[in-house]
Formats: structure tokens, C-alpha cells, sequence
């Protein structure tokens, strides 16, 4: 038996089928299947202190579709309704009295038949809260971080589901984290099947070049709800959004580059391979965008108040 730990962080209560139970009781048997053959499905979510002092869960209604969604996508029926799932990510973050922090619902088979063909195990369900600051670190968040093309390619259609936030795809992901950490790299950036700029290890990529604000189609990437939040943003300030396929060398000429994702929020880069991008700074559409998002998040921005709810 094996405990739900996260980032070395042990919170007071984790919810688990159908009920809350100590932190040290959320445990799973050995054998189930998601930790042996990763088909499983999950969200990250983040709730933020607003300005007002009263906290709020981002887009919650948005994530937690995007995870029946991907339910569906792998034939996984989750025992509960999206209400109930809302609810219980609500409760999760009031009963470990968390004011801000991130919130992880996943959804993964249980213990009983082996093999590739779970059959009739159990489909189990968590709701997990944690505190976590800058994924890629404030300093990041601020100047920007460095990042390499890597040498391994994001998954392709039909290769996998990519439409789906699956378990398992993300060993990919590690890999290519990995890989960018041990030499040197902050951040990864996976090409697609075609060669062309696909996604991070974990985030949306966009590219600022001439005045256009420009992303990866998706077809070859998650859709990101952050990215669909600055996307929105941009546009209703002005900014020309063009989604479509970018080359590698389109990177090294870019005027600007960011990040963006749950946890990763927005996030600048300086630098991919070596190269220099605009003046190795975060860059003055970048600074645009990711002030106007920790304005949305904090409810400083009534524009936006329906992608906020507060507990």
C-alpha cells in the first residue's frame, strides 16, 4: 500500500471514493491497474486569493468537463457527475484550509484483473489539494527560462488520443523534461510528428513575431484552457491570434516566446537552443498578457468574473 504524496507536501484530508479520509489513509493496493499500464485521467486546477481577500478556483467548470472528456475519450466511466466532482474539489481545498493551491481530480482503474484489458476493476476517483507556488519558478515567471528543442517528439494522432489528459501519455513528457534538466535546461519543447513546434513537457507554446501572436494548431496539442483564456485575452485587446504551424527556426527568430498552463500560468522564455529570443527578456506582448491574466485570476478584471468561483 502506497500513499497519495505530492511534492513532499502532506495536506490534512484527501477525498477518495465517494469520501474524505486522512492523508495517510488514501492509499491504493499494489496491483491496481493505472499504476501498472497508466490509463488513467486527471486535471490540475489551481484556486487563487483574490484581491478582495476571498479565494476563487479558476475555471473549475472548464476543467472538470475537460476530465469527463477525457474520460470518455478512454472508455472510462467515472462513478460520479460533474457536479459532485465540482463540489468535491470545493470541499477539498475548505477542509485542508487552503486560501490558495492547486487542486489534482484524477480518475484510474483499480485493482483486480491484470493484463492490458482491465476488464471489470473498479474505476476509483480522488480530489487532491496542495499548496504550490510558481511551477517554473518566480524568477522564471519574471525574466523568462531557458528551453530546448528536445529529442523526443510529442505524440501524434492516432498514436494516441491527444484530445484526452491521460495518465500514461505522460511518461513522454518526463522523458523530455528530463532530458532538457540534464543538460542545463529549464523547459522542453517537443516537435510533432512532422518536425513541426507541437507543445512543451507540460505547457502551450506561443510565439510573438511582427505585432501576430501565433500557437500550434490543435490538432497536434492539449487543448489547454490557459492557452484558451489568453487567447481571449488577446483578442479582446487587439492582438492578431493566428493558430498555425510553426517551424523550429521560427522559434529562434521570434520576437517574443511564452508558456502557458496551469501550472506553469504564463510563462516567458529567453532562450531555446542556445539562441537568444528578442532581447532575453520577457518582451513587452508577454508582459501585456500575463499581467492581464494575474489581473483575471486575482478578480481584478469584472470582464472576466465567470471563469472565477469562490468558495
Amino acid at each position: 500500500m502506497s500513499a497519495i504524496r505530492s511534492s513532499g507536501i502532506q495536506g490534512e484530508v484527501v477525498w477518495l471514493d465517494g469520501r474524505f479520509v486522512d492523508w495517510s489513509d488514501a492509499t491504493v493496493p499494489i496491483l491496481t491497474h493505472t499504476l501498472h499500464y497508466g490509463l488513467g485521467v486527471f486535471e490540475g486546477i489551481r484556486c487563487y486569493r483574490t484581491s478582495d481577500e476571498r479565494s476563487a478556483v479558476f475555471r473549475l467548470g472548464d476543467h472538470i468537463r475537460r476530465l469527463f472528456e477525457s474520460a470518455h475519450i478512454n472508455l472510462i466511466e467515472i462513478p460520479f457527475s460533474r457536479d459532485e466532482i465540482e463540489s468535491v474539489c470545493l470541499e477539498t481545498l475548505r477542509r485542508n484550509r487552503l486560501d490558495e493551491g492547486y487542486i489534482r481530480p484524477i480518475v484510474f482503474i483499480g485493482d483486480g484483473e491484470m493484463g492490458l484489458n482491465p476488464g471489470s476493476n473498479a474505476i476509483r476517483a480522488a480530489v487532491i489539494a496542495w499548496p504550490w507556488g510558481k511551477y517554473l519558478g518566480e524568477e522564471g515567471v519574471e525574466g523568462g527560462i531557458r528551453a530546448k528543442v528536445s529529442t523526443f517528439s510529442r505524440h501524434y494522432l492516432n498514436a494516441k488520443m491527444t484530445k484526452g489528459k491521460t495518465c500514461g501519455d505522460y511518461v513522454n513528457s518526463i522523458l523530455a523534461k528530463r532530458e532538457a534538466l540534464l543538460d542545463g535546461y529549464d523547459e522542453a519543447i517537443l516537435l510533432d510528428g512532422d518536425g513541426l513546434v507541437s507543445e512543451a513537457s507540460g505547457e502551450n507554446i506561443f510565439v510573438v513575431r511582427d505585432g501576430a501572436l501565433c500557437t500550434p494548431p490543435l490538432h497536434t496539442v492539449l487543448d489547454g484552457i490557459t492557452r484558451a483564456t489568453v487567447i481571449e485575452i488577446a483578442r479582446d485587446k487587439g492582438l492578431r491570434v493566428v493558430e498555425r504551424s510553426l517551424t523550429r527556426d521560427e522559434l529562434y527568430i521570434a520576437d517574443e516566446i511564452f508558456l502557458t498552463g496551469t501550472a506553469a500560468e504564463v510563462t516567458p522564455i529567453r532562450e531555446v537552443d542556445h539562441r537568444v529570443i528578442g532581447g532575453g527578456a520577457r518582451g513587452p506582448v508577454t508582459n501585456l498578457l500575463q499581467s492581464a491574466f494575474f489581473d483575471v485570476v486575482a478578480g481584478r478584471d469584472s470582464k472576466y468574473e465567470r471563469w472565477l468561483t469562490y468558495l
